[in-house]
This record gives structure tokens, C-alpha cells and sequence, in this order.
């Protein structure tokens, strides 16, 4: 099968959790025997034509003109991406299927869809409703109707949890049998030779010191605010902890700040923007991880942490809650409760015993439900569909055309024959 992926962000442009789907989602199919391409936009310096490994990756530049605003900036993004897809297409020949990755990708896909008639499937991978509980201003409407024209324009819809299902049912008014939910997944070998390195730990707390990791973009949603809210009573209880966030944001400096005020300075740890390597070696030097988000559709960061072995504590929203079992798998809390979040942090500091059990089971449940083979194989048999339904309608018009093509031929004789009688009528009158 011949695979388009759109997508605005792919390695080593990485903005959130979608660049690190697309890439591993790329690869796997391309190990399973089709044939994939990515079109995406270039940051800094990296190439314009690239085989990643067998994924043969395409990145356009935005227009030399600068943009109004963002959305002026993503139009002018799509109309690059459709140029490339139309090049590639007319030289190497039509794809299967187009694979959209979010409203960021909204008009290259239908305009593509449109020119070449190519069967659509589309992630979403989060709404904007989601990130800013409702819909608040005209920015957030147009991209909240950007999304609905996306996933109207698909003939198949993916989203990464039940709860995102429920989701876009409520928001966009979707059929039912048109959303499929395949989790994210994760490469099970991420961990694969990489130990507790205790110099790079000591970079960061002191030996005594448990570390208690965040990773993430710093934004309101992710909940590390109320996380930083939970560390005074974490102290209090357990003085030998130390909160490391790896991540950057816009919420950086009030973080800051926060941690100033509550007097636990050097307490919190800001370790800035970590590369994959650097994440790996971190979630291996951490003792707890806390992912504390008021909204999620999935959580891949939950994913990394429980297949490190890193005893796991997550809010109870979104897709955070459908991956942790409490107590089997990991911790729940409640979502912005700062002395929730506490609460089950200290359960783990507490109980060493408990930290291993559950460390052991979530290894256990993320290589059985959250490989990329079997999300790979789920993702092509939603392709299968999409191009099977397509070519149904292609032929349901064609019959129609044809239908209505013979009712038109024969009903020419009667009209004729209609006029000489008419004809033959107004002579004897």
C-alpha cells in the first residue's frame, strides 16, 4: 500500500507527542511492506528530501512573506504541502490512502482528496475544545471548525482513547462506526542497555534525594502547576525529595515564580528541553513520575515512564485514566487537586513494595496493549476500510450516472413522439 502521511511536525521537529506517532507509526508500516512518505514542514537546517530508514520524508518551507498570525502561517504551510504531494503524485504515480495528522493539515487534505480522489483517514490527536475547555475566541472557533471540516472530509476517523471518542462524538456530532480508537504506542526497546547512570543523576539531586520526574510541554493543561502545588506537603512528610520538570514552556517563568513563592527553590529542578536520549537516562535515574495533565487525550510520556520501570502517577482524565490501573499499574489522582497529587506520591515514598509491583505490572500491560505491531496492523485495517468504503461510493455513483445516462435515452423517443402528436393536433384544430 502506497501511504501519505501529513503531518506539521516530525522528527527532529518535535512540538508535542504527535512527531514521535508519526515517526514510529512510519516506520512500522514501512517494516510491514508499504510503501510510506511524510510531507511535513523543514525546521533549521535539515534536508529537504530524506529516506529515514525507508520512510521517504519530504519537508517544504513556509513562504518567504511573513504571516499575520498563525492560521495565516498554517494556510500558507498547506498550500507548500499540497505543491510537493501534487509533484510527487504526478511523478510517481497516485496513493492509496492520505493519513491526516490534526486541523494543521486540514486544507492540503481536502484539496488533495478533491484533485486526485484519495481516500482520507485522520488522527486526531487532541481538540482545541480540550486544551482550553471550551471554545473561547474566534482563533479557537476557527480551529475547532477546521477540526469538524477534517474529520467530515475523512472517511475514517482515528483517536487514541475512548475518551476521545466520546469526545468528538460530542463535539463534531460523528457516527459512532466512523471513529476507531488505537492507542499510541511505544518502541519496546526504548530502555534496551540504558541503566541508572549515577553521575548524570547527581547533575540534578543528591543521592539521599528521590526524584520525583515530570516530563511534558509547560503549558496550563499538563497540570504541573498543581504538581509544584503538591510538593510543600510532600516535604513536610518526606524531606528527601526532589521535583526535576524536564520540558519547556510558556508557563515557565510563572513556574518559576510559583516555586519562589512556596520557598522550595531547591526543591524544584528546572532541566529545560531534554532530548530523547537525555529523557531516557532521566526517566532511568527517576524514583517517581507524575504526569498531573486536567487534559489528555493520551499520555505517551505515561507510556515512557511505566516501560522504564518508574512507579507511575497519573490524573484521572482522559487517555491517563484508561492506560493506569490504580494500584496495579500505577497511581491515580484527581485531576488539579494538588493535595491528591501529594497523597499518592507519598503512598509510592512510602512503599517500596508497592513501587515494585506495580512497576512490574504496568511493564507487563504496556508490552501486551501498546506495541507498534499490532497498532500498525489495527491502523492498516482502518486504511483497508477506508478505500474499500470509497471505492463502494465510486461505484454506487458511477451506477447512478449510468442509471440516470439510459432514463434520459429513452425518454427522448416519447418526447419526440409527444411533440409530432401536439403538432399533429394544433393542424386539425
Amino acid at each position: 500500500m502506497r501511504i501519505l502521511m501529513l503531518s506539521w511536525e516530525y522528527p527532529p521537529r518535535i512540538v508535542g507527542g504527535m512527531a514521535r506517532v508519526v515517526y514510529d507509526l512510519s516506520h512500522r508500516l514501512v517494516k510491514d511492506g508499504h510503501e510510506v512518505t511524510v510531507i511535513t514542514y523543514r525546521d533549521g537546517n535539515t534536508p529537504y528530501v530524506e529516506n529515514d530508514k525507508g520512510v521517504n520524508v519530504y519537508r517544504v518551507d513556509n513562504y518567504m512573506i511573513n504571516p499575520n498570525n498563525f492560521i495565516d502561517w498554517i494556510m500558507q504551510l498547506n498550500f507548500n504541502m499540497v505543491a510537493k504531494a501534487s509533484e510527487i503524485i504526478n511523478e510517481q504515480g497516485k496513493f492509496d490512502v492520505i493519513h491526516a495528522h490534526d486541523w494543521l493539515v486540514t486544507y492540503a487534505t481536502k484539496s488533495l482528496k478533491e484533485a486526485f480522489k484519495i481516500p482520507v483517514v485522520t488522527t486526531i490527536h487532541a481538540t482545541e475544545s480540550g486544551r482550553n475547555s471550551g471554545i473561547h475566541d474566534e482563533v479557537q472557533r476557527y480551529i475547532n471548525d477546521s477540526e469538524w471540516l477534517l474529520t467530515y472530509e475523512s472517511t475514517e476517523v482515528i483517536v487514541n482513547s475512548n475518551f476521545m471518542k466520546n469526545d468528538l462524538q460530542r463535539l463534531f456530532g460523528l457516527p459512532f462506526e466512523k471513529i476507531n480508537v488505537i492507542p499510541n504506542g511505544i518502541n519496546l526497546s526504548n530502555f534496551t542497555g540504558i541503566d541508572r547512570d549515577y553521575d548524570f543523576r547527581r547533575q540534578y539531586a543528591m543521592d539521599n534525594e528521590k526524584i520525583i520526574l515530570y516530563v511534558g510541554r509547560l503549558v496550563y493543561e499538563k497540570g504541573i502547576q498543581h504538581l509544584i502545588g503538591a510538593m510543600p506537603k510532600i516535604l513536610e512528610h518526606y524531606h528527601d525529595a526532589k521535583l526535576v520538570i524536564c520540558g519547556r514552556g510558556g508557563m515557565m517563568d510563572e513556574l518559576r515564580q510559583e516555586a519562589h513563592n512556596l520557598g522550595i527553590d531547591n526543591k524544584v529542578y528546572f532541566a529545560g528541553y531534554c532530548d530523547s536520549k537525555k529523557v531516557q537516562k532521566m526517566y532511568k535515574c527517576a524514583d517517581i513520575a507524575v504526569f498531573p495533565s486536567t487534559y489528555e487525550p493520551f499520555g505517551i510520556v505515561a507510556l515512557e515512564a511505566m516501560l522504564a520501570g518508574v512507579p507511575t502517577v497519573v490524573s484521572d482524565v482522559g487517555g491517563l485514566n484508561e492506560i493506569v490501573e490504580h494500584g496495579y499499574t500505577g497511581m491515580k489522582s484527581y485531576a488539579g487537586n494538588a493535595n491528591s497529587i501529594a497523597d499518592s506520591v507519598l503512598t509510592l515514598l512510602f512503599d517500596q513494595k508497592l513501587c515494585d509491583t506495580v512497576s512490574k505490572n504496568a511493564v507487563k500491560r504496556i508490552k501486551e496493549l501498546y506495541s507498534w505491531n499490532k497498532i500498525a496492523q489495527d491502523t492498516h485495517y482502518v486504511y483497508e476500510q477506508a478505500i474499500c468504503q470509497t471505492e463502494a461510493q465510486r461505484q454506487l455513483e458511477k451506477s447512478k450516472q449510468e442509471k440516470a445516462r439510459k432514463t434520459k435515452s429513452k425518454s427522448v423517443p416519447g418526447e419526440i413522439t409527444n411533440l409530432l402528436s401536439f403538432k399533429k393536433r394544433s393542424a386539425y384544430a
